[in-house]
């Protein structure tokens, strides 16, 4: 896996839309449903054969939820969304990572 992450905490209202945006129906349900659906967001960008590998990795690691986030890029490069408390968040992309390096 060749990937890129980012940890967002505490996403500003701007940001919590623009990600609203890009997450599709079932995730713009999810947001509407709670009040604070999430504290933080991890964002891993590659190739969308390791975004499902590290999707089920990050499921798998903490009590996040994973959504593909839309966008258009002619390079077959994707992004996922890993929602989720701080905690949760920061758990879930270390074992991306550390599922990247046994690779």
């Amino acid at each position: 896996m060749a990937l890129s992450t980012q940890i967002i905490s505490h996403p500003a209202p701007g940001v919590f839309e623009f990600l609203r945006q890009r997450v599709g129906a079932v995730g713009k349900k999810v947001f509407a449903e709670a009040e604070a659906p999430f504290t933080a967001v991890g964002l891993v960008q590659g190739k969308v054969l390791d975004m499902i590998a590290a999707a089920d990795v990050a499921e798998k690691a903490a009590d996040v939820r994973v959504f593909d986030l839309k966008g258009i890029c002619p390079q077959h490069v994707t992004m996922i969304g890993i929602f989720g408390d701080i905690a949760d968040v920061k758990a879930s992309i270390a074992a991306i990572e550390q599922a990247e390096h046994l690779q």
